[in-house]
């Protein structure tokens, strides 16, 4: 059972892990996507989850995995229809999370009007770190985030530039799905996704919050 730990040694066992895609402009630019009427949503399992120091391992069904840095929400109170000015008391920790996609798989399985659950959702596919209690951090819509590929940057971004608010996405996720403990979300991602190779070592960051290292089998 994958386990998200708090950093004052509280743990809560990982439920479902909603993730929110395009959902800053740049990124959204850099893919040649169309921007969303609506928070675009998709879940990976908690059987993708793997920790600090863990092994990245790229499925041999894909060439062209990315990585996607984002602020990861964890929830401590269960809600349903939570109401946005509400929404921040469901939020237990801040972390960073990478959401890993086999870009050439989701873009077939897209043409194909197929889910691209696979492309999201395998094994090793979502590094999480450990939270930070939400009541440290000061403001939660001004943490830069930052990736790195073997030293090199690659993303570094800012909260602040989401399409949609925190509060906004708590509130949206939980018209659909019951939040529940443990849960935990994604938020999107900034600019400068790319490539990650076999022997490549990555760097997550939240200045404050976070700091996340893997490799890549």
């Amino acid at each position: 059972m994958r386990t998200a730990r708090l950093t004052n040694g509280k743990h809560f066992s990982i439920g479902k892990i909603l993730c929110i895609g395009r959902n800053y402009w740049e990124h959204i630019k850099e893919l040649g996507n169309a921007p969303p009427e609506a928070p675009v949503i998709f879940i990976k399992p908690a059987s993708s989850v793997i920790a600090e120091g863990e092994t990245v391992v790229i499925p041999p069904y894909s060439h062209d995995c990315h990585h996607e840095a984002e602020l990861a929400l964890l929830i401590g109170t269960k809600g349903k229809d939570i109401p946005v000015d509400q929404a921040m008391e469901h939020i237990a920790g801040y972390g960073v999370g990478i959401d890993l996609t086999l870009r050439d798989v989701q873009g077939e399985l897209k043409k194909k009007g197929l889910p691209w659950e696979i492309a999201k959702g395998f094994d090793t596919a979502c590094p999480l770190s450990a939270f930070v209690e939400a009541s440290k951090v000061a403001d939660p819509q001004n943490l830069q985030i930052r990736l790195t590929v073997n030293g090199e940057i690659r993303q570094d971004g800012n909260t602040s530039m989401m399409i949609h608010s925190i509060p906004a996405i708590v509130s949206h996720m939980s018209g659909s799905f019951t939040l529940e403990p443990g849960d935990v979300i994604l938020t999107g991602t900034p600019a400068g996704v790319s490539r990650i190779v076999s022997g490549d070592t990555l760097v997550a960051e939240i200045p404050g919050v976070a700091t996340l290292r893997v490799s890549v089998a």
